[in-house]
């Protein structure tokens, strides 16, 4: 007899019972959390850390603040274990929203710095040698590049981009990470998308009397760094 067509199959009932079984492993996790386990939070830290740490490094540009940063983050994260809900599925949300609190604070510090900076005499003037290091310099452009048309977003925006497109987090994820509404998620990355893209053609203009001195290009080759940074959102649908 022919199966009706809505029927479960084998391969169904498999991967929802692998989806429950993973949910269910995770809502142990986070009860383990909050009551003390510190092997529990060793396998929270050997399963996040290296997300944590590049949620912080793109937000804040900066290797060593975003060491510093993941490691402030799971300091707080057992400290404030008592807060985790339970019966949420993975922690990780839960972690990023507290490196993003960590990231405004860094950020803050910063400004603070950069006005004290301002009021001091220049420093003295040391030869840059990396032009030596020729394999080096395109990294170093292309990271320059694509962290100034990060850093033209709203504070807002990253924070929503990184979460969503780097880190893969969900809307609702995000949201939960950030504490505001799944609109307001929606929203902000519709915005990011746009402005980078504005970002990325502005550069492409900029670079066009230039363009008579090189050879020509395939169609769609991407043409400038500034494009690269914005190719993640524009494949990027809501």
């Amino acid at each position: 007899m022919r199966e009706p067509p809505d029927a479960e199959t084998p391969e169904d009932l498999q991967g929802t019972e692998g989806t429950n079984t993973q949910e269910g492993a995770e809502n142990e996790l986070r009860h383990r959390l909050r009551a003390g386990d510190r092997e529990a939070f060793a396998e929270l830290y050997e399963s996040c850390a290296q997300a944590v740490y590049r949620h912080a490094l793109r937000l804040t540009g900066d290797w060593s603040v975003a060491e510093d940063i993941m490691a402030d983050t799971f300091l707080a994260a057992w400290q404030g274990r008592g807060r985790l809900e339970q019966g949420r599925g993975s922690a990780l949300p839960w972690l990023l929203g507290i490196a993003t609190h960590k990231c405004e604070n860094a950020r803050r510090r910063l400004r603070r710095r950069l006005v004290f900076l301002t009021r001091q005499p220049p420093p003295v003037h040391v030869a840059d040698f990396s032009a030596e290091a020729a394999s080096r310099l395109d990294d170093q452009d292309r990271l320059r590049a694509v962290s100034a048309a990060f850093g033209q977003l709203r504070r807002q925006e990253r924070e929503v981009l990184s979460l969503r497109v780097w880190c893969g987090l969900d809307y609702e994820q995000t949201a939960d990470a950030l504490g505001i509404p799944v609109g307001t998620v929606r929203s902000r990355l519709s915005r990011a998308r746009r402005r980078l893209a504005r970002i990325a053609d502005q550069a492409e203009r900029a670079k066009r009397p230039r363009r008579n001195l090189e050879p020509a290009r395939a169609h769609g080759e991407v043409r400038n760094t500034a494009a690269i940074a914005a190719l993640p959102m524009r494949e990027e649908t809501p």
